[in-house]
């Protein structure tokens, strides 16, 4: 049996030199393949196995460019973590401060869009590529305080020698994901860096409690902007016979006539006035609306244009499923059990009823009543594309799986058979190999 990891955040407050010579002669033991005195944490420990998979070298500092200063302005636009900076000052800006800490908001891709804090960790900071505009995701720059929480989906801290590139061994980030409330997407990490002797054990329950306040201030500003968007509908809809449902820009509903309550329309990425085919609503009549859009359900069908559905699961972290037409295309990441469904449906074309996919997912077919759950949830933004009894993808649809190129980063947690079995095929040949 392994040893123990050691409680490193204890550890550093009380004897902050000790902690970081013990971290370092873990890592380079680590990564020699020795045995060391003490192990790595397991959220290190899976990480750096990620970095070694994939060709990360931990003697060598590299980075990515730094974003021009106009995309790093455009990015900051178009970022809802915008509406929330206020509630990440506050709640973190002050101490942070005090204790020579500086916080740095990334978006979900990693790139650097807002850092403030103290002026000399700041200068600290610049060298170590901690600047606006740069790429800390973790397959770029190793196991670190922004892009580690993005992948595993939590709050992370990061010790000293337990980054995994040497030139960040000298610092200690405390990061916590900020997700849409909406849907649980991602949409960026707040971190809390500074010098290892100055990281409290509570520094990571504080950054994740003041990430946790963003999201639900990201939550109110949503139900506030549909009630707005709801006052300006309620009289147009009372003139309207008929289906119609008025959604914001994202395709949230804020009021709807004449059809059942779905929370959210599936849109376009660029939706035009005019008559338009959407997946959950067929044939519409597509008006704008102050904040949004009026979409009037037409009896007389628009025939669907061909259509094809593209499944990315080409990274472990982030998987996504786009959807293409002649009208237009649109994407939405998915939650893993989502990318498995899909993935199983891609595998299987003809199709597989509930007992099915409830046998090849949790090995127990009598789990019927989840798998019915999870696939209404996917009907709802992919519409009449999924079909049922038995489940499958509409006839006449392209369907494309995008694979890693690494076998075990296929939806990495997964232990449904048909993705062990595509792991095994992975490994004994060619990616496309039948």
């Amino acid at each position: 049996m392994g040893n123990p990891p050691m409680n490193v955040a204890r550890l550093a407050t009380v004897d902050a030199a000790q902690a970081a010579r013990m971290l370092n002669e873990m890592r380079e033991a680590t990564l020699a393949g020795q045995r060391a005195r003490i192990a790595p944490r397991p959220v290190i420990e899976q990480s750096w196995g990620r970095m070694l998979r994939g060709g990360v070298d931990p003697e060598r500092d590299c980075r990515s460019g730094l974003l021009p200063s106009d995309e790093v302005r455009r990015r900051r636009e178009e970022s809802p973590l915008r509406h929330v900076l206020p509630v990440l000052r506050e709640g973190l800006l002050s101490v942070a401060d005090v204790a020579q800490h500086i916080m740095v908001v990334a978006d979900a891709d990693g790139r650097v869009l807002w850092r403030e804090g103290a002026p000399p960790v700041l200068r600290r900071a610049d060298g170590l590529g901690f600047e606006l505009g740069a790429d800390w995701r973790e397959d770029v720059v190793g196991t670190n305080g922004v892009g580690t929480p993005a992948v595993v989906r939590r709050p992370v801290q990061v010790f000293a020698a337990e980054h995994f590139v040497r030139s960040q061994t000298s610092w200690t980030c405390s990061g916590a994901p900020i997700t849409d409330p909406r849907d649980g997407r991602l949409l960026g990490v707040v971190d809390v860096s500074g010098p290892l002797e100055t990281m409290h054990p509570a520094t990571l329950a504080w950054v994740d409690s003041v990430a946790k306040l963003a999201e639900a201030r990201l939550r109110e500003l949503h139900l506030a902007s549909l009630e707005r968007l709801r006052a300006v509908a309620a009289p147009v809809l009372a003139r309207l016979s008929g289906r119609a449902v008025v959604v914001d820009r994202n395709g949230w509903t804020a009021a709807m006539t004449g059809m059942p309550y779905v929370r959210r329309v599936t849109l376009p990425k660029s939706l035009q006035p005019g008559r338009r085919w959407l997946p959950s609503l067929g044939s519409c009549a597509v008006e704008p609306l102050a904040g949004g859009w009026l979409l009037r359900a037409e009896d007389e069908p628009l025939a669907a244009p061909a259509r094809r559905i593209t499944l990315d699961l080409s990274r472990p972290d982030r998987c996504s499923v786009t959807v293409t037409a002649s009208t237009g295309s649109w994407s939405r990441e998915l939650s893993p059990r989502h990318a498995e469904l899909l993935f199983l449906l891609a595998e299987h074309p003809a199709g597989h009823g509930a007992a099915w996919l409830a046998e090849h997912l949790f090995g127990d077919p009598s789990r019927t009543v989840t798998v019915r759950a999870e696939m209404s949830r996917i009907r709802r933004y992919l519409g009449e594309l999924l079909q049922h009894r038995p489940y499958r993808f509409r006839a006449g649809t392209a369907v494309e799986v995008v694979l890693p190129d690494e076998p075990r980063d296929l939806l990495p947690r997964s232990t449904a058979v048909a993705v062990a079995r595509k792991r095994d095929a992975m490994r004994d040949g060619p990616v496309g190999a039948p």
